[in-house]
């Protein structure tokens, strides 16, 4: 008898399968890092991409209006960004109380240095129809909402631009049109003028409110504005709020919240929203179906890409599944724009929400960089515009090339900077009213590090990344200003984030530390005057520390707070650790506004000098 051969079914499966080949239309990008968010704490246990800056541009004021936007509104998100005429022109969207509720405007913030920034002023006002236009039934009113704010047309000029839509739903036959103006280098603003009217709607020149942009007398804007009309990169963006029945899109099919960069090898990588990645081949004329692309973990938030000034590439996104807990906000990078590698903070702060609203979710997210051709600010940067709880507006800056790790001894005096200028190589968090600024030192020659605070609710706080050790001898002097009222939260942390060393300046003027699960009292301190800290750690399994202040040892082996196996970050921070709101804190509640949220709180002001850090 034959003998009959049975060939298993998992080689029949195998034979019959296809794969996604990366870097091809069926996986355009692929994250090769092994890193992954822990979502029980802000900063996910990752380590921080060197020396970024994170600046608030705008915080959100109620009561004190003078103080913020001049108008007291809450919700305020989805920004942009650009430079153009040596200045930062950064927009952002902004509503009373609650998102895609009217009535809605549109800002720009403005900055010679992304360091200090001007106050907001309107751009695009509320809409208001033209006599006899009413609302269409089931919409309330109006609103904007846009993905790209800028252009810089081939003759240098500036476009600004928005999109009017109505309340709740400004997409699609929700929308009325998308406005234009341009940026003059005085300053000021031209007339706005529709560039392009909602294609599903029948919206014209006789019932908006604003002229369509070829009755300017301007040539040279019309111009721009054709240009703009032609460059298939830019208007995808748009697609969000005009799905293009007319054409306008060549049939391309999009995601929500375009990004793009070109990759070496010439070809667009597309960029959406809950991890879709599309190629081009031909500058935006055509696009690959958009993929989903599984090595990259988001939601409902918003994914940024581009190529650097090292050459390489980066995509930044917050690496999570609940669009209503947007944080931490990372980076990965690599080499040809399709492998990326190393996840990094750039923004692991959290602070609690003041202001309840619809849809105003957790944390820092819808980052946007500057986009190609709109301008690349001096310095080897990578600059990003983002909003924290849709409430407050930020800026990022992060030297390149983006990295994680320090090698050698840490010697900073902070006396080569410049006064107000950028601080090499730390990670500083600064809201409008805890600043972090390079100062004359108090009481003595030269430069210190002045960490201040006004802010009830948020903190100042400075990272210096270190050689990885086991073994580490850090000193820094401390100077408390008369006028201080808070405290000085001094860490030694590893990788990931544990605190094994804790020392904190308090608010009664007692310097405490604390020795395994035990807080002492281990001297008191003075304001105005300077005290040198030196902390002497061994992190191993039974690791210990020694602190000594103005040379006198005040504890000897004290026990760790946590066990770790290494350290490699100075933490100062002026308030205490948080780790609130969660991702079990409810979203959509209908709180009153935090008490004394809008009011300055009495100051914490503490100089920092001498940081001197060596491991091994």
């Amino acid at each position: 008898m034959k003998k009959i051969v049975s060939i298993p079914c998992i080689l029949v499966g195998l034979a019959s399968a296809s794969f996604a080949q990366t870097g091809s239309v069926a996986e355009p990008v692929r994250y090769i890092g092994g890193q992954t968010v822990d979502p029980s704490v802000h900063e996910g246990r990752l380590r921080y991409a060197i020396g970024t800056e994170n600046r608030q541009t705008m915080r959100a004021n109620r009561t004190h209006p003078e103080y913020a936007d001049g108008y007291g509104w809450t919700y305020n998100h989805a920004s942009n960004l650009c430079y153009w005429n040596n200045t930062f022109y950064q927009q952002y969207l902004s509503n009373p109380v609650d998102e895609h509720v009217a009535p809605g405007q549109t800002l720009i913030v403005k900055s010679k240095d992304g360091r200090h920034w001007e106050k907001p002023e309107v751009v695009f006002p509320p809409y208001k129809a033209p006599e006899g236009v009413k609302i269409p039934a089931g919409y309330h009113g109006y609103m904007m909402h846009q993905r790209m704010g800028f252009y810089v047309a081939p003759d240098g000029r500036l476009l600004v631009i928005a999109f009017y839509g109505h309340t709740d739903d400004p997409f699609g036959k929700g929308g009325i049109g998308r406005v234009v103006r341009e940026a003059y280098k005085d300053g000021s603003y031209g007339p706005i003028y529709f560039i392009r009217y909602e294609s599903e709607a029948n919206w014209n020149e006789s019932n908006t409110s604003y002229p369509f942009y070829k009755k300017s007398t301007d040539a040279g804007f019309v111009t721009a504005c054709d240009a703009l009309l032609k460059d298939k990169l830019m208007t995808f963006q748009w697609y969000d709020e005009d799905h293009g029945v007319d054409g306008f899109y060549n049939g391309n099919k999009s995601g929500q919240a375009l990004s793009y960069y070109h990759r070496k090898d010439g070809k667009v990588v597309a960029l959406w929203k809950k991890s879709l990645v599309a190629l081009s081949d031909d500058e935006g004329k055509t696009f690959s179906e958009p993929v989903k692309v599984p090595t990259f973990l988001m939601s409902g938030g918003k994914q940024w890409g581009q190529k650097t000034d090292d050459g390489r590439y980066a995509i930044s996104y917050n690496p999570i599944e609940q669009t209503q807990y947007r944080f931490p906000l990372v980076v990965v990078t690599g080499e040809d724009g399709v492998l990326f590698d190393n996840m990094l903070l750039i923004q692991g702060e959290v602070p609690v929400r003041r202001f309840t609203g619809r849809w105003k979710d957790f944390g820092p997210c819808y980052m946007r960089g500057i986009e190609e051709g709109n301008g690349n600010p001096p310095g080897n940067d990578m600059w990003m515009t983002y909003t924290v709880n849709k409430e407050d507006v930020w800026v990022s800056r992060t030297p390149v090339p983006i990295q994680y790790a320090v090698k050698g001894t840490v010697s900073d005096n902070f006396d080569a900077l410049a006064l107000e200028g950028a601080v090499p190589n730390w990670n500083i968090y600064a809201p409008k009213w805890a600043p972090i600024e390079v100062v004359k030192a108090p009481n003595r020659t030269g430069k210190a590090l002045q960490l201040s605070d006004t802010d009830l609710y948020d903190y100042a706080r400075a990272i210096r990344v270190f050689q990885e050790g086991t073994k580490a001898q850090t000193s820094l002097d401390i100077f408390a200003d008369a006028t201080n009222t808070g405290r000085l939260e001094i860490d030694l942390t590893d990788q990931y984030g544990n605190r094994p060393v804790r020392v904190r300046f308090d608010e009664n003027g007692q310097i405490i530390a604390t020795a395994g699960s035990t807080e002492k009292v281990v001297s008191s301190y003075q304001k105005g005057q300077w005290y040198k800290i030196e902390i002497l750690t061994e992190a191993n399994t039974h690791g210990n520390y020694t602190l000594l202040i103005n040379g006198k040892k005040v504890l000897e082996k004290a026990q760790l707070a946590e066990a770790v196996k290494s350290i490699e970050r100075l933490s100062l921070r002026t308030g205490a650790y948080r780790n609130f709101p969660t991702r079990q804190t409810p979203n959509e509640t209908n709180d009153p506004p935090l008490k004394g949220a809008d009011e300055p709180c009495a100051p914490t002001m503490f100089f920092v000098d001498n940081v001197i850090v060596k491991t091994n």
